[in-house]
């Protein structure tokens, strides 16, 4: 049996990790999630396949989170997907090594198809 691609939720609006990772789940992805963004710089195994990953994080700012992790050796091919309302997300996330961001509210379709992009390219 294949195993699931894993997607790691780091948002602290628990609405939005609710609504993703019940949507993620139905499409068949094994998902985790903190609250927390400064956790996932702590993850030393069973890392994710992806980081949905939001900008604005009580205590924590995400892109300051998104830098670290494309500097550290383990987890810097981890594709990291930037959520935001932020009016300057595009730059924001580019800056911060993002592979893509998407502004919040955010259509799942797109989501779903950014997500497949990074976790099943074109051989």
């Amino acid at each position: 049996m294949e195993k699931l691609k894993r997607v790691m939720i780091a948002d602290d609006d628990h609405a939005i990790v609710d609504a993703v990772m019940a949507m993620l789940e139905f499409g068949g992805y094994d998902v985790g999630f903190t609250y927390n963004g400064a956790t996932i710089l702590e993850m030393k195994e069973d890392l994710p396949d992806l980081i949905l990953l939001d900008i604005w994080m009580s205590g924590t700012d995400g892109r300051d989170v998104c830098k670290l992790l494309k500097q550290q050796e383990s987890t810097k091919n981890i594709p990291v997907i930037m959520i935001s309302a932020s009016t300057d997300l595009e730059k924001s996330a580019k800056d911060a090594g993002a592979n893509y961001s998407l502004e919040k509210p955010f259509d799942m379709d797109e989501l779903f198809e950014k997500i497949d992009k990074h976790l099943n390219p074109v051989s």
